[in-house]
């Protein structure tokens, strides 16, 4: 088992920036990649960022793509979500996601452990 706990949060006016952290124990030697979802009221939970645990490689989804930065500390077993130029749309419920299979970076299908999950909410 994965435990997970994401921080960092809070409320921001668009255009501005905010730093989510998700703190790993556990089983974490048995990652294969971690990602960043999210969910705003009355939509389904889509994908932000991924980032494989061990290369480093990092996947965005293209409404994030120049504006959020996905990176890892493994040493601390964190991952962050640097959020930049944020837009109102960006408005959700955020959660990190580990899995140890992971085919498919952009499928919450593929993760095993979740967060609990950090409010953003930008206004206008």
């Amino acid at each position: 088992q994965v435990q997970m706990v994401e921080s960092g949060g809070g409320l921001v006016q668009a255009g501005g920036s905010l730093s989510l952290s998700c703190v790993t124990s556990g089983r974490t030697f048995s990652i294969y990649a971690m990602g960043w979802f999210r969910q705003a009221p009355g939509k389904e939970r889509e994908f932000v960022a991924a980032i494989n645990w061990n290369i480093g490689s990092t996947y965005y989804a293209d409404s994030v793509k120049g504006r959020f930065t996905i990176s890892r500390d493994s040493a601390k077993n964190t991952l962050y979500l640097q959020m930049n130029s944020l837009k109102p749309e960006d408005t959700a419920v955020y959660y990190c996601a580990a899995g140890n299979y992971v085919r498919t970076y952009a499928s919450a299908r593929g993760y095993d452990f979740w967060g609990q999950g950090t409010q953003v909410t930008v206004s206008s």
